[in-house]
Parts: structure tokens; sequence; C-alpha cells
């Protein structure tokens, strides 16, 4: 028995829906280890995308993890003088 076209189309549709949320999933662990790695992409994070690198900040400081903010101001600021 041949399946409706109707729900071929959601299973096409479901699986796109499925690989789009995969491919962010994966994009956000991506742009996360690049700032938990880089000191200097956080920086320019800074510069482009502030509200984004404040979700870093948040995110670490809810799990626990302290004094990164205040280190990368601290590296910041030694490096405008």
């Amino acid at each position: 028995m041949e399946p409706k076209r109707g729900q071929t189309v959601a299973r096409r549709l479901m699986k796109g829906v499925m690989v789009a949320e995969l491919l962010g999933v994966f994009g956000v662990y991506a742009l996360f280890h690049m700032m938990n790695s880089s000191r200097d992409f956080r920086s320019s994070m800074n510069r482009r995308f502030p509200s984004i690198l404040e979700v870093y900040y948040r995110s670490n400081e809810w799990a626990g993890i302290y004094g990164i903010r205040e280190s990368d101001l601290q590296d910041w600021s030694h490096k405008q003088d």
C-alpha cells in the first residue's frame, strides 16, 4: 500500500526540521568551544556581538565557573594601555 502524499510531505518536513535543529546544536557547541578556548575570540565577540558574549559569561556563572569575565576585562584593559 502506497503512503498518502500528505504523509510523505510531513515526513520530509520533519526530517528537515530535525536536520536544522542538529545543525543549530552543533553550531552553538562550536561557538561555545571557540569562546571557551580563546580570549582573543571572546574579545572579537565583545566588539561584534556583546549580547552573545554576555550569554556565555552567564552560562558559565550559572554552572559555577566564576572569574572569566573579570580576567578578560583585566587582560583587555592591559592591552589598551
